[in-house]
């Protein structure tokens, strides 16, 4: 099978937590994650999707999107870094450009991680007292807080040309962390026909047994042990 999960919603949401559950423990040649940053000079010059399709899966693999095309229809269109034109050609050729993907064989299937405004300003005003996750923070997440109806807007809009029959947007409700990622976890295995992997016993071999000698320590550079175990 070839599989596409899309993951979007406001800051905060925990798309990117969803998906670290998600491959964290799968196979990393089967199952990958995509962010996509800012576009270059040269893939602004092509056709939008392109270097969409060039992370699209083969088959036996699952591709999970942080963010995906859609950032058309989201960001670009409240910060203004698309024009009208760009932006109402992308609703047109969005909903054919996905029924192409189905009929290619691919699964896709898309989440929209809904998070309350008083949940998201808590998470928000975490990540300001959190080193770790201040960086998060980028100046494009507090123009779009300044900008929240616009953004609403843009989520409504995006939805009326793009939850279809045939590919809907499944809507994840995610103030509480754990409870989200569980109920998406358990959903997208519905989508998917599966069954147990059966796998062949593994015997370990034994070890090698032959003379050898490691060298003396001191001809090793070492990591300083800050940190012990007592």
């Amino acid at each position: 099978m070839k599989v596409v999960v899309i993951f979007e919603g406001r800051d905060t949401a925990g798309k990117g937590g969803a998906i670290k559950r998600i491959v964290e423990k799968t196979n990393p040649r089967v199952i990958r994650s995509v962010a996509l940053g800012t576009p270059t000079d040269r893939e602004r010059t092509q056709w939008y999707f392109q270097r969409y399709v060039a992370q699209l899966p083969a088959g036996g693999e699952m591709v999970l999107f942080d963010r995906s095309w859609y950032n058309r229809a989201g960001v670009e269109r409240v910060m203004g870094f698309c024009t009208d034109e760009e932006y109402q050609e992308f609703m047109r050729s969005c909903p054919p450009f996905e029924r192409m993907l189905q009929q290619s064989g691919i699964v896709l299937i898309k989440y929209w991680l809904s998070v309350s405004d008083e949940e998201q300003e808590r998470r928000f005003r975490k990540r300001l007292k959190d080193p770790a996750k201040r960086w998060k923070l980028s100046p494009i997440d507090l123009e779009a807080r300044a900008r929240w109806v616009d953004y609403a807007e843009a989520k409504d809009e995006m939805f009326a040309y793009t939850d279809t029959k045939d590919s809907p947007w499944w809507v994840v409700e995610a103030d509480d962390k754990r409870t989200a990622r569980l109920n998406l976890i358990a959903h997208l295995l519905e989508q998917i026909p599966h069954g147990e992997v059966e796998y062949e016993p593994v015997t370990l071999p034994p070890r090698q047994q032959r003379a050898y000698v490691r060298p003396p320590e001191d001809t090793q550079t070492y990591v300083p042990e800050r940190y012990r175990v007592d």
